[in-house]
């Protein structure tokens, strides 16, 4: 129980809302190092007792939030414990055969292949476990442009169940100090490689986030509340900086019908034209047969650009599948719960784009989780992330996951960020190769799982 308590309070200070990153490494340890000296029902409830415990700092947030059904967030809770009790499981039974150079490497490898599962076939995505925990760190996060989020992922478990495996009863001295020199030096190196400067940028765009601290979800512009929301807007937009070319409103900033646009969209011009920017907002928009989440680019000049949320979760909202830019520049959009998964950010990285404009709608408890996971979709892209949410964390970041400006929504009646954005070559390892990574910690964990069915060895035995 003392155990279950320690990682508890661990994974809650790890994997929180705000997490420290580093404790997120040490989160696993107390149960891994523990679980070979124990039964195996002993270690797996501790396992998910203190991942469990430790997430109940979110269980407010899951059980009562306004996008995730009741359902799928008991599903959340409850089932990232078991995925953890079985990791563990597995790290035992590993170590107790014999096998502890495979029990640290299939243990983070089965997580990461679960939530690779997890993340393809459910319409929520995945966030809030150990890759969020280090989106303040770029140097870890850089590895994602290879591996994708899932390499981040499989690090951050790594090295606590390599540590518990060298320190494992019964492990010979040799196999102790090659664990630990072997994954020492995988850990030193990607974060030394991490760490590197990235390459000058040749192309760069001063852009704001803007967003109210006031909710207000889908005002209509034509009514008074929704009227007094849009001129809120265009004179936080008249007081940006002359230097600034792009500014980012919030998911569903405004909502109205498609015969009524111009409502939105005039205003909105008036002050592209004045301000020589291009004006990115959220709205909801109705036609006749569907209704879209839609993020909006009101340029200087020309016609309106148009984008369709592509992930709307359980919503009836109709869901986008192309891929618009702002004219003539390889600046893409997106909206919210799209940076959830790979994908719509893959496909944009894949065809070049440098910078993604993302209005977004948090619940403030998630709001610094969730513009961590636009910036991992980033890193993984190579693509700037320009994230205006409203009830959250206004962000802008490079393609490698620095941080350029943030802030927070609820300090100011307006919260407001700008910087220049060196745009991203939009092409990396991942956009080219995918999940590979997922897979072989898929092979991995199959590995680990076939080695199990060996006849546990006797106590007295010696790992040679």
């Amino acid at each position: 129980m003392v155990v279950a308590v320690v990682s508890g309070v661990l994974v809650h200070f790890g994997l929180g809302f705000e997490p420290v990153a580093v404790l997120a490494w040490v989160a696993p340890f107390p149960v891994l190092v523990v679980a070979p000296r124990v039964g195996a029902g002993a270690a797996a409830t501790t396992a998910f007792l203190a991942y469990f415990g430790g997430s109940a700092g979110s269980w407010s947030y899951f059980l009562h939030s306004q996008s995730i059904p009741l359902p799928a967030a008991v599903a959340i809770l409850v089932g990232s414990p078991v995925l953890f009790a079985a990791a563990v499981a597995l790290f035992r039974r590993l170590v107790r055969v014999g096998r502890p150079v495979l029990a640290a490497v299939a243990t983070p490898a089965l997580w990461t292949a679960a939530l690779y599962v997890v993340a393809v076939m459910n319409p929520f995505g995945v966030m809030g476990t150990f890759v969020t925990s280090q989106g303040d760190e770029p140097a870890v996060l850089r590895v994602a442009s290879v591996t994708g989020g899932w390499g981040v992922e499989y690090l951050v478990l790594l090295a606590p169940a390599a540590l518990a495996a060298a320190l494992a009863p019964g492990v010979c001295l040799a196999a102790r100090a090659g664990i630990t020199a072997v994954t020492a030096a995988a850990v030193a190196g990607t974060l030394a490689w991490g760490a590197q400067p990235p390459a000058a940028a040749t192309d760069h765009v001063r852009v704001a986030v803007v967003a109210r601290s006031e909710p207000n979800w889908a005002p209509d512009p034509g009514t008074p509340a929704g009227q007094r929301v849009l001129r809120s807007y265009v004179d936080a937009l008249h007081a940006l900086p002359p230097d600034v070319r792009i500014a980012v409103l919030p998911e569903g900033a405004f909502g109205t019908d498609r015969a009524r646009l111009a409502n939105l969209t005039s205003p909105l011009a008036e002050v592209a034209r004045t301000k020589n920017l291009h004006i990115v907002t959220g709205a909801i928009v109705e036609d006749p047969q569907h209704t879209y989440n839609t993020a909006l680019d009101v340029p200087p000049a020309g016609p309106v650009v148009e984008y369709h949320k592509w992930r709307n979760g359980s919503s009836p909202i109709t869901s986008g599948h192309d891929l618009p830019y702002l004219t003539g520049r390889p600046i893409g959009l997106e909206v919210c719960m799209d940076v959830n998964g790979p994908s719509p950010t893959l496909d944009y990285g894949r065809a070049g784009t440098g910078l993604l404009l993302i209005p977004a709608s948090d619940e403030d408890a998630d709001g610094w989780q969730h513009s961590r996971t636009a910036l991992l979709r980033g890193v993984e892209s190579g693509t700037a992330v320009a994230w205006s949410a409203a009830r959250g964390a206004p962000t802008l970041s490079d393609g490698t996951g620095h941080i350029l400006a943030q802030t927070r929504t609820g300090r100011t009646p307006m919260a407001t960020a700008f910087a220049d954005v060196p745009l991203g070559s939009g092409r990396t390892p991942y956009t080219r190769f995918g999940d590979w990574f997922a897979w072989l910690c898929a092979l991995i964990a199959l590995a680990g799982l076939a080695s199990t069915v060996r006849r546990t060895r006797r106590p007295d035995s010696r790992t040679p």
